[in-house]
C-alpha cells in the first residue's frame, strides 16, 4: 500500500508536468539534441531561435529529446503549435534558424522546403497520409517510443508515458509470473546470438548463490551501428526499468552498466537517471517498501570490442583485461566474482518493461512465430535515409531499404546488405525478400547482432569489404587464443595480397580453411565469427575474388593497385586542370593539346578526375578489361 500510496503521489506530479506539453497554451519546440543532431549543430540552432523569439516577442516552450530517427536530416526541430499537431523540419542548421523563426513564428506559416512532417506512427484523424513521414509508415516504434518525443533527463516525462508501470506489476504479481510473462512474450536477447531471455533468467534464478548480478552490456562496438546509444540518450529510464524488472526476477541486488566511454551523452544521461531513482525510492534499499533492494553503477569501458563478449566484459568490470574465458561454466552460473549474472542488451532491457505493462499477448502481435516483436536497426551506407529504425521481425529486407530506407543513393542497383556488424555477413540483392529474422539471416551466412544494417551498392568491392571488417576483428582481437590471434592476420594478409593484384587461386582454398579452423577454434564469440564476413562474400561473390585474382581487375574500382588512370585524347582539350592539381606531377602535356598520364609516377589519387571539366570528362579508369568514364550526371553535381 505504501508503494502506491508513494507512486500514486509521483504520477500524479508527472501529469502535472506533461501537461505543460500536452496542452500546451505556448507553441513546444523539441529539438533533436542527441548526439547526432548535436554534431550537425543543434544547440547552436536552439540558442539562435531562442534569441530569435525573444527578440520579436515571441514566446514558445523548448524540449530537448533524443534521436528522432532520420538522422540524415539533423537537425531536426519539431514545432507543435498550441491548437495542432507537432510537425518536424530538417536540416535547420544554425545558418537557417533566421529564416526558420521568420516562416515559422512570425509569419505563421509551413516552410515548406525543409517540412520533414509529422515524425510518429499515430494515426492523425483529418490529415492526408502524406503527412506522414515514410521512413516512419512501415515502423512500429515500441523501444524507440519515447525518443524524440519526451526529455530524456526529465524523469516526471517517463513517468508520464507510463513509466515503471512495468516495474510495480512485477511487484504486484511475482517473480515466478514475471518469468513465465517473458517466456511467453518469446522475447530473444537483442544482442546477437538471439538467446531466449526466460532461459538465462531461469538459469541464474535456480542458481543458489548469496549474491547475484545483473548488467546491462551497452558497450555498442560494430561500425556503423548506434541504436544501443540513442536509447540510452533518449530514453534511459525505460532501460534502467528493465534492469528493475530482472534484477528483482533473478534475485541480484546489484546491477552495473558496462557502457563504452566514448557515449559521454549516454553516460551523463544514465548518471541523471539513476540519481533520480534514488532521489524517489526507486533504488537502494527495500524499494518502495517492497522488500526488494537494489543499486545501479556505471562502468566505463575503455572501447575494446572485445568487452562486448560477455566474460570479457566481466573481467573488465573486475577489473582484469578484458579477455574471455572458456564456456562453461556460463555466466548465468558462475559471472561476475564468480557469482550468478544475468548480462542482457540495452534494447533487451528496454523492452522488459513494455512486456511487463501492456502483456506478453500484445509483445507477440509483432514479428513472426519464431522472432517475436520488433528491432532496432542502425541503417547506414549507399542508402537515401540513414538512420535509426525500429521495425517488427520477419519483415522483408527489400521493404527496410526501399520502403523505411528510400532506396538506393543516386538511385544505383543494390549489391547487397551487411548485416551484424564485423560479425555479420553480406546477403545479396537476390535475396532482398529475406525475411529479417534470427534463423532466417543465421541461414543467410549472417547474424542479426545488435542492429547494425549497411547497404552496399554497385561501387562496393565484396573482397574490398571482406577485407575491411577482418582489419577491424584483426585489430580488436585480444589475443588470448592462438586460432584467433594468428588466424584472422592470417586471413587478412591473403585479402590484402588479393586486392593488391597478387593473390593465386590457391588463396580461396586457404581463406576457406582458415575461416572454419578459426570458427571451431577460437575461444569467444569474436574468434568464432571473424570470418563471417569472408564467408559470405565468398560464397555470394566468388566471382570478385576470381576477378581479383585472374584478371586483375575490380568490377567497383575500389582496390587502388589494380586501377589506372588514363586521359583520352580525343575527348582532352588540354586545359592543363589535371595536370596543375596532380600533387606528384605525373601529367604531361601542352596547353590546348592531349595530356598524358604516366602510370610509373601516379599515385591513384583521383585529383585528375575530380577536377576534368563536365564538358570534356576526358580523364577515365581502367582495372583489367574494364574502363570507367565518370557519369556526367554525377560530375555536374560535384562541379556545380
Amino acid at each position: 500500500m505504501i508503494a502506491e500510496d508513494t507512486m500514486q503521489i509521483l504520477y500524479e506530479r508527472a501529469q502535472e508536468e506533461w501537461s505543460k506539453i500536452e496542452k500546451n497554451t505556448l507553441p513546444v519546440v523539441y529539438v533533436g539534441s542527441a548526439t547526432c543532431g548535436r554534431a550537425a549543430g543543434a544547440l547552436e540552432t536552439e540558442e539562435i531561435i531562442k534569441n530569435l523569439l525573444i527578440k520579436n516577442k515571441k514566446y514558445a516552450t523548448f524540449v530537448e529529446v533524443g534521436c528522432m530517427g532520420p538522422c540524415a536530416l539533423e537537425p531536426i526541430i519539431m514545432v507543435q503549435p498550441s491548437d495542432g499537431i507537432p510537425i518536424c523540419y530538417g536540416p535547420i542548421k544554425p545558418e537557417n534558424a533566421e529564416e526558420f523563426v521568420r516562416r515559422i513564428f512570425l509569419e505563421e506559416g509551413v516552410w515548406e522546403e525543409k517540412l520533414i512532417g509529422v515524425m510518429s506512427t499515430d494515426e492523425f484523424h483529418g490529415l492526408p497520409p502524406i503527412t506522414r513521414h515514410p521512413m516512419l509508415a512501415p515502423q512500429v516504434r515500441n523501444v524507440l517510443r519515447n525518443c524524440g518525443l519526451i526529455d530524456p533527463e526529465n524523469f516526471y516525462h517517463y513517468l508520464a508515458q507510463g513509466g515503471y508501470r512495468g516495474f510495480l506489476k512485477a511487484l504486484d504479481i511475482g517473480a515466478d509470473a514475471v518469468l513465465e510473462e517473458i517466456k511467453k512474450s518469446g522475447l530473444r536477447g537483442r544482442g546477437g546470438a538471439g538467446f531466449p531471455t526466460w532461459r538465462k533468467w531461469s538459469f541464474a534464478r535456480e542458481t543458489q548463490a548469496d549474491e547475484k548480478y545483473l548488467i546491462c552490456n551497452a558497450d555498442e562496438g560494430d561500425p556503423g551501428a548506434f541504436m544501443n546509444r540513442s536509447v540510452l540518450e533518449g530514453d534511459p529510464h525505460s532501460v534502467l526499468e528493465g534492469m528493475l524488472i530482472a534484477g528483482y526476477t533473478i534475485g541480484a541486488r546489484h546491477g552495473y552498466v558496462y557502457c563504452r566511454a566514448e557515449y559521454p551523452l549516454a553516460i551523463r544521461r544514465l548518471e541523471i537517471a539513476i540519481q533520480q531513482m534514488y532521489e524517489h525510492g526507486l533504488l537502494g534499499e527495500n524499494i518502495l517498501n517492497s522488500g526488494f533492494s537494489f543499486d545501479i553503477t556505471i562502468k566505463k569501458g575503455a572501447g575494446a570490442f572485445v568487452c562486448g563478449e560477455e566474460t570479457a566484459l566481466i573481467a573488465s568490470i573486475e577489473g582484469n583485461r578484458g579477455m574471455p574465458r572458456p564456456r562453461p561454466p556460463f555466466p548465468a552460473i558462475s559471472g561476475l566474482w564468480g557469482k550468478p549474472t544475468v548480462i542482457q542488451n540495452v534494447e533487451t532491457l528496454a523492452n522488459v518493461s513494455l512486456i511487463l505493462q501492456r502483456g506478453a499477448d500484445w509483445y507477440v502481435q509483432y514479428g513472426n512465430e519464431n522472432s517475436k516483436g520488433t528491432k532496432t536497426f542502425a541503417l547506414a551506407g549507399k542508402i537515401k535515409r540513414t538512420g535509426l529504425v525500429e521495425i517488427p521481425l520477419g519483415i522483408p529486407l527489400r521493404k527496410v531499404i526501399f520502403e523505411v530506407g528510400g532506396g538506393i543513393l543516386d538511385d544505383k542497383e543494390v549489391k547487397a546488405v551487411q548485416t551484424g556488424g564485423p560479425s555479420g555477413g553480406c546477403i545479396p540483392a537476390e535475396m532482398l525478400d529475406l525475411p529479417v529474422d534470427y534463423e532466417a539471416l543465421t541461414k543467410a551466412g549472417s547474424i542479426m547482432g545488435s542492429g547494425g544494417m549497411i547497404v552496399l551498392d554497385e561501387d562496393n568491392c565484396m573482397v574490398d569489404i571482406a577485407r575491411y571488417f577482418l582489419s577491424f576483428t584483426q585489430a580488436e582481437s585480444c589475443g588470448k587464443c592462438t586460432p584467433c590471434r594468428v588466424g584472422t592476420r592470417a586471413m587478412l594478409g591473403i585479402l590484402e595480397r588479393i586486392c593488391s593484384g597478387k593473390g593465386e587461386m590457391m588463396d580461396i582454398l586457404r581463406l576457406e580453411t582458415l575461416a572454419q579452423t578459426i570458427k571451431q577454434g577460437s575461444l569467444c564469440g569474436l574468434g568464432q565469427t571473424a570470418p563471417n564476413p569472408v564467408l559470405s562474400t565468398l560464397r555470394y561473390f566468388r566471382h570478385e575474388y576470381e576477378e581479383h585474382i585472374k584478371a586483375k581487375e575490380c568490377r567497383a574500382f575500389v582496390c587502388g593497385p589494380l586501377i589506372s588512370y588514363h586521359i583520352d585524347p580525343e575527348r582532352c582539350a588540354g586545359c592543363t586542370m589535371c595536370a596543375k592539381a596532380c600533387p606528384v606531377k605525373a601529367i604531361s602535356g601542352k596547353r590546348k593539346e592531349p595530356h598524358v598520364i604516366d602510370p610509373g609516377t601516379c599515385i591513384r589519387c583521383g585529383q585528375c578526375l575530380r577536377v576534368c571539366p563536365t564538358i570534356y570528362s576526358a580523364v577515365y579508369r581502367r582495372s583489367g578489361s574494364r574502363v570507367r568514364y565518370e557519369p556526367i550526371k554525377e560530375r555536374k553535381k560535384k562541379t556545380g
